[in-house]
């Protein structure tokens, strides 16, 4: 009989650490600085709250005005914002 030994998963320390917003980004999450995956759940918090999915295709973002400097255009899919929101964390 073989024993199996369970690892607990270590979480991902690059994700944990704070990061500090750019101004852009500041005015949607706020100034303090915060874990990668916080800002993540901070800026869909928003997006959810101002109704800024798009109806027809949920999976697109319509940008409001807090939102369109930080995207750069009118509308983002959720699969760029990671990338776009990335730019603007140090």
């Amino acid at each position: 009989m073989a024993t199996t030994t369970k690892t607990t998963r270590k979480p991902n320390a690059a994700f944990m650490k704070p990061l500090t917003p750019s101004p852009t980004l500041a005015a949607i999450i706020g100034p303090e600085a915060v874990p990668r995956t916080e800002v993540t759940k901070k800026i869909w918090d928003y997006i959810k709250k101002h109704d800024l999915q798009d109806p027809k295709n949920r999976r697109n973002i319509n940008a409001d005005d807090k939102l369109r400097p930080l995207f750069g255009k009118e509308q983002v899919s959720m699969f760029e914002l990671t990338k776009l929101v990335s730019n603007h964390l140090k």
